[in-house]
This record gives C-alpha cells, structure tokens and sequence, in this order.
C-alpha cells in the first residue's frame, strides 16, 4: 500500500494553509494530486516532492504562471527537459539579482545598527537629527 497524505498534513509539513494548497489546485499546479472515493484530495510521496518545489519557487518569487508553465513541463514527461532548464536558468539569474539586491540591503541595515550599537550613538543621532531639522528650516523658508 502506497503512503499517502491528507491535504491538512501535507499543509503542516509545507508550512501552508490549507486554502494555500486549494488555491494551488485551482491555479492548475497541482495536477497531478488523485481524489479518493469521499472527493478528498489524497497526496502521495511524489506529490510532495513536487510541492517541495512548487513552494522553493514559490518562495523565491516565481510567477504562478510560470510555475503552471513548469508542472505543465513535469506533466509532459522528460521530452519537456530543456524546456524546463529554461525557464529554471531564467529563474535562477532572477533570483541571483534578488540575492544581490537583498545583500546590499543587508550592508545598509547592518551600518546603521553599528551605528546605534556604538558608546556615542546618541551623540550622532543627535547630531544627525539637529542637521536634518535645520536643513528643512533652511529649505522651507
């Protein structure tokens, strides 16, 4: 007998809700889920493996369309392979840029919380404050 999964366990071990999991069905990336006789959706280990991806791109920021596209692709079979090693290297590059945009941002966060972590950081504050307070009176006037 082959294990399979609820919709509610598949949604605690993916860390989704269960209208997530429902809405997923309905934007077609679930295909591949079977239905028992009571209508239930009844998940099997392979289905997870393909859960576990529809949420990695999810989670990077993938289109849903796009993913649609790629479990359209996983759906066709392997002559779909190159296909799917292109929208993924698409992907990729997509989110390499958001890595970078997210480490430049860290730097920003990172100085200004050495900043008030600093013995004087009241005093550059204050100062940093009093500059920008008279910059507006100058620039209002």
């Amino acid at each position: 007998m082959i294990k399979t999964y609820t919709i509610k366990e598949v949604a605690e071990k993916f860390d989704l809700s269960v209208s997530q999991i429902r809405f997923y069905d309905k934007k077609g990336l679930l295909p591949f889920v079977s239905k028992n006789d009571s209508g239930y959706r009844i998940f099997s280990e392979a289905d997870l493996q393909l859960i576990h991806t529809i949420v990695c791109l999810k989670n990077t920021n993938m289109s849903i369309k796009d993913i649609k596209q790629y479990i359209d692709y996983v759906m066709e079979g392997p002559d779909t392979i190159e296909l799917r090693k292109k929208l993924l290297n698409k992907h990729r590059r997509a989110v390499i840029q958001q890595q970078k945009l997210l480490a430049e941002n860290l730097k920003e966060i990172d100085f200004k919380l050495d900043r008030y972590n600093s013995s004087n950081a009241y005093d550059i504050i204050r100062e940093q404050f009093a500059y920008l307070m008279n910059e507006k009176h100058v620039n209002s006037n």
